[in-house]
């Protein structure tokens, strides 16, 4: 039995019209090659709403309780697509991610899968055509609905496909496929083809939210052929795979920005060794990820650290430094939530000299002041103030010549 899986997020399923549309979507795959899997999210600003009222009820919710609300948004989307399917004749059943049997670690809010047992998933399939499963949710091991964070449905969707084996995992989005920046602040922005694991991998987790980067990195683990695709159109989208030489003929394949994270500096931090581990390791504790570090030359037996968090996660992160800055007798702590985070992406980069330089170049005539700097193999990634990120993405843009000609490659 070949399996297709399928994943449509929000606005694909934002209203019965557009349910019904999908709906008619998957019947159209069911051409007796496969039995498919539909993951679907909750329906277009569901989760925003939902998040709204636990914040209008409290300022500080639990997050085991932010999970028993958010999971519901989902649950609406698998039951109303069932109905659908089966006002079109075709057999279907919905399944919440406990019924599927993902079981995750116990992290509300932001939970990791450990496990799938596919066994009800498997004895489904064999009765329907189609299985809808709410995406973005699984259970821990107490039997507590736990969710995997913002796109987290995109991970359900790869991760159904790599215990299934199933022959692809098609994303479909409000968008035609990864493009080499946002079309919203670029307009001329190319359309990629293909891209592979490790570029997406990076531009997902640099602030492209055409997929999530636990997806991504669960595809390449598994070897999951993954498809970007529009919900809206019918095109051939963008393949996500591994790489080969092709790849490296454009040695900057995307642009990614985020303005998701603030920045916190501890002031006049003892030099000490242990020091930074006594910082992280708190944040770590409580579930804290840290993007960005930074730490200043030494001066007088003190440093200044620097590093950036999720704004969502800053109060609880900026309380714990504000702790540890105590106990480790350093100044105080500030926050700034005026940041952004600018990055350029390709595996060509590893080849090719003299990238940094262009970019820092670019930034600088553009007057943009660089705050922060990372790098890794095929990426180099710059903080900047939030007001800029527009005239920065556009600048390096241009500069890299991706406006300039198509940079698709040949399936």
């Amino acid at each position: 039995m070949k399996v297709l899986v399928q994943k449509y997020g929000g606005s694909s399923v934002a209203t019965p019209e557009r349910i019904r549309a999908v709906a008619q979507r998957v019947a159209k795959s069911l051409n007796g090659e496969y039995k498919v899997v539909v993951v679907l999210s909750a329906m277009g600003d569901t989760t925003d709403r939902l998040l709204k009222m636990a914040y209008q009820i409290t300022p500080n919710p639990s997050s085991r309780e932010l999970d028993m609300l958010l999971s519901t948004g989902e649950q609406v989307s698998i039951a109303l697509f069932c109905m659908a399917l089966e006002s079109l004749g075709i057999s279907a059943v919905s399944l919440t991610g406990a019924q599927v049997g993902i079981i995750t670690d116990s992290a509300h809010t932001k939970a990791k899968i450990m496990e799938i047992d596919t066994r009800r998933l498997q004895q489904e399939l064999q009765q329907h055509q189609v299985v809808a499963v709410a995406g973005f949710q699984g259970i821990n091991v107490r039997g507590d609905i736990v969710t995997l964070g913002r796109g987290g449905s995109d991970t359900t969707a790869v991760a159904l496909a790599a215990v299934l084996e199933a022959e692809k995992c098609e994303i479909y989005t409000d968008v035609d496929g990864v493009y080499t920046a946002d079309p919203h602040l670029v307009p001329n922005a190319k359309k990629l083809e293909r891209i592979s694991y490790d570029e997406m991998l990076e531009l997902a987790s640099l602030g492209s939210k055409v997929m999530q980067a636990r997806a991504v990195e669960c595809g390449k683990k598994y070897g999951v052929k993954i498809i970007v695709r529009s919900s809206f159109k019918e095109n051939s989208g963008t393949i996500i795979c591994e790489e080969d030489p092709s790849m490296e003929k454009e040695f900057i394949r995307g642009i990614a920005h985020n303005t998701s994270e603030a920045k916190i500096t501890i002031r006049n931090v003892p030099d000490q060794p242990g020091i930074a581990a006594k910082i992280f390791g708190i944040l770590a504790e409580a579930n804290i990820v840290v993007d960005m570090i930074i730490q200043d030359v030494s001066e007088h037996g003190t440093t200044n650290i620097s590093f950036t968090v999720e704004k969502t996660d800053l109060p609880q992160a900026l309380k714990l430094a504000e702790k540890v800055s105590q106990e480790i007798n350093a100044k105080g702590v500030s926050a700034d939530k005026n940041i952004a985070k600018v990055s350029i992406v390709g595996i060509g980069m590893r080849s090719n000299a003299g990238v940094a330089a262009k970019m820092f170049q670019t930034l600088s005539e553009e007057n943009i002041n660089i705050q922060m700097i990372s790098t890794s193999e095929i990426k180099i990634s710059c903080v900047i103030e939030e007001n800029a990120v527009q005239r920065a993405v556009q600048a390096l843009h241009r500069k890299f010549e991706l406006d300039k000609e198509s940079i698709e490659n040949e399936l």
